[in-house]
């Protein structure tokens, strides 16, 4: 990596904790140069316009995403282990990654119904992410680990509910109890997911 590349992700890496706790819309250029102690006009020639930022910082969270809960679930032997892994990873990402939670609920719910660029992408984000989850549920249908019958984009629904459930239990409505809740309801999908 050089240097460009380094101060580069550094700067993403700034700008990625402060879209987790104001959000993509609340993400400046100017706020970020306060962040980071760097002019305007420096990050200017970085990001050209704070869609851009958005846009770019999103792309950060995507491979920040893959390298600490895609990449390591996968390399978890296949079949109820790897889904087990996968959806621990996402907790771990949603509760210790960054400040505000998991990234990608917080744009979710910021661009959901504002048509561009920023939705695409997090749309795009979404889809790999869902069906990543159904891979890993076919491989443990594969494995012989899951029913040969269970319908994985149904798992995958429900997962995520799990998940969006979450974020906002714990996030919004500070609930103690949130961690232990989703993992018994985890726990449930999994049970009826099993070959007997």
């Amino acid at each position: 990596m050089t240097k460009g590349q380094e101060t580069k992700s550094a700067i993403l890496d700034e700008a990625l904790a402060l879209a987790s706790r104001v959000g993509f819309t609340g993400l400046t250029i100017g706020q970020l140069a306060e962040q980071t102690g760097m002019s305007k006009s420096g990050l200017f020639a970085h990001f050209q316009s704070k869609e851009q930022l958005q846009l770019q910082t999103l792309a950060h969270a995507r491979q920040r995403f893959i390298d600490t809960t895609v990449r390591p679930a996968l390399a978890v032997p296949r079949g109820e282990k790897r889904v087990r892994e996968l959806f621990e990873r996402w907790l771990t990402w949603e509760t210790e990654v960054l400040a505000g939670g998991c990234i990608f609920v917080t744009g979710s719910i910021e661009f959901d119904d504002q048509p561009g660029p920023m939705r695409e992408a997090l749309v795009a984000d979404q889809r790999d992410w869902l069906d990543t989850i159904a891979a890993v549920v076919e491989t443990a249908v594969a494995e012989g680990d899951f029913r040969s019958d269970i319908d994985p984009r149904q798992f995958v629904f429900e997962v995520q509910g799990l998940t969006l459930g979450f974020h906002h239990s714990a996030r919004l409505l500070d609930d103690e109890q949130a961690l232990d809740r989703v993992r018994t309801a985890f726990e449930a999908v999994l049970d009826r997911a099993r070959a007997r």
